[in-house]
């Protein structure tokens, strides 16, 4: 079997994708249309809540945390995609860059996940035990597990990512992708990454498994309590308040268990990109327009802020 080249590799040409001339300034335009609406749409919902009295409560502190999520997790891929497409050549980055980029992206994936299983908590204790709701999501309990959630994902990424860097990378140095993944980075490497790889299975066990586990049996209790309500109006009336979180729960797992669970095998390279941009770049996208086109308490505190600026500019 021929050995790999054994010079370790000081940057990394990222392929992105191959587009035709033709398209490269309509694809340029769309994905920053795509970045500039996260970042505004996501700061929004923090402006919102953070301005607004009324959105003083567990529901929306935890959804101005993922959006701070999202703006991470947009803002460590896009600009450098876009680079890349506008430059029309491959983005040349350093293997530093590269282990920063994978940083923020598992800080970013796991937070988001374990922001989404307590929003799950949440709407599970509003709906199932709402008599014990205000002892059991209290103000200490919010900010207690937020912390948490950043500190586990900070933590686990920085034990990941100083793994990683323990390795050597002999090349080829050029990674099939838009942003440095995991697999893609592994392939680089010349060293035994068995370690690198255990680390990964156990990490997507605690904070990808479980969380989706404890979302499963949140919406299985809080499905059951909805069929108890004898009327329709409060069914549906009940079940507005836990949509929105059920929909981005749904788009988020979907593409990223599909992207890291199925074999690659039997995955087509662009198709696998393609899954990647949609939690990447379309999820933080939709995350603030799910929310804000299906909750009425954000659109009132809208609708107030615009009638006051108009009232004052009249």
């Amino acid at each position: 079997m021929e050995e790999k080249n054994k010079t370790t590799i000081d940057v990394i040409y990222l392929l992105g994708f191959q587009t035709p001339n033709a398209v490269t300034f309509f694809l340029f335009f769309v994905f920053l249309q795509f970045y500039c609406v996260t970042i505004c749409g996501n700061l929004l919902i923090i402006t919102l809540v953070s301005y607004s009295k009324s959105l003083h409560s567990p529901m929306y502190f935890f959804l101005s945390q993922l959006s701070v999520t999202d703006i991470l997790l947009a803002t460590n891929v896009l600009p450098t995609m876009l680079y890349s497409i506008l430059k029309k050549t491959n983005a040349i980055i350093s293997i530093s860059y590269c282990f920063t980029q994978f940083f923020f992206l598992a800080v970013s994936e796991t937070s988001e996940c374990l922001l989404l299983t307590v929003m799950s908590y949440d709407r599970y204790v509003a709906i199932c035990k709402p008599l014990h709701y205000p002892l059991l999501i209290s103000h200490r309990f919010c900010w207690i597990t937020v912390i948490i959630s950043w500190s586990l994902s900070f933590l686990s990424g920085l034990i990941y990512t100083l793994e990683i860097s323990t390795l050597q990378f002999c090349g080829p140095n050029i990674i099939d992708h838009f942003f440095c993944d995991l697999d893609p980075l592994l392939k680089l490497s010349c060293s035994d990454t068995t370690i690198v790889q255990l680390e990964a299975i156990s990490t997507s066990v605690v904070f990808g498994l479980i969380p989706v586990i404890i979302i499963i049996v949140s919406y299985v209790y809080i499905i059951v309590t909805i069929f108890k309500i004898p009327s329709i109006k409060g069914r549906q009336k009940v079940f507005s308040t836990c949509s929105s979180h059920l929909i981005v729960v749904s788009m988020f797992y979907g593409t990223l268990l599909f992207v890291y669970l199925v074999p690659r095998r039997g995955q087509l390279l662009n198709f696998t990109k393609f899954l990647s941009l949609l939690y990447t770049a379309v999820t933080p996208l939709m995350n603030p327009i799910i929310y804000s086109l299906r909750n009425k308490d954000l659109k009132q505190v809208v609708d107030r802020i615009v009638n006051n600026f108009l009232h004052l500019h009249l």
